[in-house]
């Protein structure tokens, strides 16, 4: 009897087991290719509306895509109408019959559409044709291949909307009137720009020759500095890159390169940075796939604790006999000084031009001055004739973040902002920096000030987290008044809501919407009145192919206490009588997090991957988004590797309690950058836990990532010597130290010419790895920068594979061919 007991006990265990087996999700390449990002593009169109304001007045223009096509529209916001810019069938016949390649309304493949900068009745835009014509002469010079002389030709036109009168215009009309290289003065008389290391000017009249023939060997230069070297210049890029050829390098120091000058009200002065960076070490990526022969791309690269034995410079130049004054600005060693620009208005517009005007007034400007530490900020005036005031000090235990004073009341006072009481808000200033009142307070996070409204002094502004019932990351947009008082809402509504105001502030754009919402956007006054809907997203595609929003939700950070938000994304087939392996897409911040809030296009990493039969989540962690308080932001200073990943695993496992769909025991992670060291860190901290990670151009050693966002991220340790010298000190978990403790499953992929997370990165987790004895995974994807690039694709259908692979037990792996691409590409032959 009791062997017959354990036997029929056997039998049902392994009943039981066959079930559970059974009821594990099959990997589905068929519903994920479905959306793929070509796909995505015939069944996604518009998703908000960018005004287009019409030579800074109220009245803008937009472009709207939808299925029955592209739309133009102009919209004056005064007398609340909106209207086509043209009829689509009318113009679509009169440029067929121009161009000669047939139109139509709904396939109008109009061009780079603007309006005339001195017309408010003018329109320019260009139309690609199928016809050949051959390069010009300034084309054909540039090419490796000379015998390469024919393009399909471009047609320019320009439209009257007044008269409905459309016509034709050559290309040396329409030939760009303004060249890259240009900073002009205020009364446009001279254009400066660097050349050989150096800076220089040329007057109108020769600027005009450039625009003709680039050059042209009359052309007069006038050059201003003659101790301009590589690496400390007085314009250009001061990390420029080489490649080792020496004709490409000397035909570089020829060129005319921008200069970034800021100029006084009057023009009678401008000021601009200088740094000598020749000491500083070098860093490499070699390109094996660009050319015949590999090429080696050598730039300069700071790393966290470096020595930085030189410091930024600032002058100021007198424009009438362009003699240089040097700007004692020295207070903290390898201090970062950030000169503001005015924000561009109607002002700085002259003629076709733009001007630089620095920030501040005819006597003096504003500047801000870090510590290298960050934990020192100051607001400055800098004066003309070189003396140097503060107006506001911000000191802190951790890294501090700054933004530009607004100056309000006819230049009287500014408005400043601080995260001095945990949060960020403003404060009003008087000009010699004594403090008057904090305009805003309390639990939330204010973050830009789009506007200032002289005539009743209301400061328009976008903040995260007053809405109490609302998730504490959508954005909302505020009015205040400077002397305090009531907050009023101007855009409500449980939506992210993401705003572009008229320069006069008068009106705004509303694009809002959540992960599980259409797109809509909105004409609202700077009261909060609606003057007109604009549009709503037509998803009907998108839902036809048998697309589900995705489930926002709220749980407790690891303490218990903490909020955190996240999206919860399921395969469109769910079956609830299914289960499901839990994959985590991960990015620690600090400066972000990647969780979505409103709805958009960028699906790969989360929509699709669930498709392949998984549930995927996003969500913060304590020491992430900057916009919500101080002690969220920071969580992680000091703890840049471990910080956020008990929360990962913490929410994971509330999921995982809440919904009986989701297996527990296959886990897995995976993120870009920041979120490609995060995943890896989390199968070397928690091996028992995750199972499976595939790791992007990760950072798994901030030790060699760039100083600036390791050392503000982090913290970095000024140390000063009995003697007064200054050293800093950097000490980082690296994921490469823990490389022992890999248990499950981990592929490491990164492009070989990433000059912003270099390879090494990737290599030395690598080395490790094999140093450790561990069987893992690694993929280089050749010629590719940060991003990947081209092979964006590649990389998601490796991913898919992965996963499946290792948490579902079966996939395409040993498939030579991946179809999935292939099907969205045309077979050329």
């Amino acid at each position: 009897m009791k062997k017959v007991y354990l036997s029929l006990l056997f039998l049902c265990t392994g009943i039981l087991f066959a079930q559970e087996k059974n009821t594990l999700a099959k990997p589905n390449y068929q519903q994920a290719a479905k959306f793929s990002p070509a796909r995505l593009r015939t069944m996604i169109f518009s998703t908000e509306v960018s005004p287009n304001w019409i030579n800074f007045s109220d009245k803008f223009w937009y472009e709207y895509s939808s299925p029955a096509g592209k739309y133009w529209y102009i919209v004056d916001p005064k007398t609340r109408s909106k209207k086509e810019l043209f009829n689509r069938s009318e113009m679509a016949a009169r440029i067929t019959s121009i161009v000669k390649n047939p139109f139509d309304a709904q396939h109008l493949a109009i061009q780079n559409l603007r309006f005339n900068e001195t017309s408010d009745n003018i329109v320019r835009f260009e139309v690609q044709s199928t016809k050949d014509t051959v390069k010009s002469k300034e084309e054909i010079k540039k090419l490796t291949n000379k015998s390469d002389t024919i393009k399909k030709k471009l047609f320019y036109f320009e439209y009257n909307l007044s008269n409905n009168i459309l016509k034709e215009i050559s290309d040396s009309t329409e030939k760009k009137d303004r060249l890259s290289w240009g900073s002009f003065n205020p009364d446009t008389s001279r254009v400066f720009f660097s050349k050989n290391y150096n800076l220089y000017w040329m007057d109108y009249a020769n600027y005009q020759k450039a625009i003709k023939d680039d050059k042209d060997s009359t052309i007069v230069e006038h050059q201003i500095t003659t101790d301009g070297v590589q690496y400390y210049s007085w314009g250009g890029e001061p990390y420029s890159v080489t490649t080792g050829d020496k004709k490409s390098e000397e035909d570089e120091k020829k060129k005319r390169n921008s200069v970034w000058l800021n100029w006084s009200p009057d023009g009678k002065h401008f000021s601009i940075m200088r740094k000598d960076n020749r000491d500083l070490s070098a860093l490499w990526v070699i390109n094996n796939v660009g050319a015949k022969r590999p090429t080696l791309e050598t730039y300069k690269y700071l790393m966290p604790g470096e020595l930085d034995s030189t410091e930024n410079e600032l002058y100021i130049f007198n424009s009438a006999d362009l003699k240089a004054k040097r700007v004692d600005v020295s207070a903290f060693k390898n201090q970062t000084i950030s000169p503001w620009s005015k924000d561009r208005s109607k002002e700085s517009f002259k003629g076709r031009y733009y001007i630089n005007y620095w920030h501040g007034d005819n006597k003096e400007f504003y500047i801000a001055r870090s510590s290298r530490d960050l934990k020192r900020i100051d607001i400055l005036a800098v004066n003309i004739d070189g003396t140097v005031r503060t107006l506001v000090e911000e000191r802190s235990n951790v890294y501090l973040d700054v933004k530009k004073p607004y100056i309000v009341n006819n230049g009287k006072q500014f408005i400043h902002w601080s995260q001095r009481d945990g949060w960020g808000h403003f404060y009003l200033y008087d000009m010699q920096g004594k403090l008057i009142h904090q305009i805003t307070k309390g639990d939330f996070h204010c973050d830009e000030l789009t506007a200032y409204q002289e005539g009743t002094g209301n400061l328009l502004f976008k903040a995260n987290g007053k809405e109490k019932d609302s998730d504490p990351y959508y954005t909302y947009y505020y009015s205040v008044n400077k002397n305090g008082g009531r907050i009023n809402l101007l855009t409500p509504g449980d939506f992210d809501h993401q705003v572009a105001s008229s320069e006069s502030s008068n009106y705004f754009v509303d694009n809002f919407s959540r992960v599980n919402t259409a797109p809509v956007s909105n004409l609202y006054n700077s009261n909060g009145q609606l003057i007109m809907k604009l549009e709503e997203s037509d998803l009907s595609q998108l839902f036809a192919a048998g697309y589900k929003f995705p489930e926002p939700f709220k749980v407790k950070a690891a303490d218990g206490v903490t909020d955190l938000y996240g999206v919860l994304y399921k395969p469109f087939d769910f079956d609830s009588i299914k289960t499901y392996p839990i994959i985590e897409y991960v990015y620690p911040g600090p400066q972000t997090e990647a969780v979505n809030k409103s709805f958009g296009r960028s699906m790969d990493r989360v929509d699709r991957l669930a498709q392949m039969g998984f549930i995927v989540v996003s969500v913060g962690n304590r020491g992430g988004h900057p916009s919500r308080s101080k002690w969220y932001h920071t969580y992680g200073y000091g703890n840049l590797r471990d910080y956020g990943l008990e929360d990962k695993k913490f929410v994971a496992e509330q999921l995982a309690n809440k919904y009986n769909f989701i297996d527990i025991d296959r886990v897995g992670i995976t993120g870009h950058s920041g979120g490609g060291f995060m995943s890896t860190a989390a199968m070397l901290v928690y091996p028992d836990f995750f199972k499976v990670a595939v790791s992007g151009a990760g950072n798994h050693e901030n030790n060699i990532y760039n100083r600036w966002w390791s050392e503000r991220h982090h913290g970095v340790k000024e140390q000063v010597s009995a003697k007064g010298d200054t050293t800093f000190n950097y000490q980082i978990e690296r994921n490469s130290d823990l490389a022992k403790n890999l248990k499950g499953k981990l592929l490491i992929v990164t492009g070989d010419i990433d000059n912003n997370v270099h390879p090494a990165n990737s290599i030395r987790m690598v080395d490790a790895l094999i140093k450790a004895n561990k069987r893992f995974d690694f993929v280089l994807l050749p010629g590719q920068r940060h991003a990947f690039g081209e092979m964006t694709e590649y990389f998601f259908w490796r991913m898919a594979d992965y996963f499946s692979e290792h948490l579902l037990g079966e996939s395409k792996i040993n498939e030579v061919d991946m179809t999935e691409i292939n099907k969205d590409r045309p077979i050329r032959r």
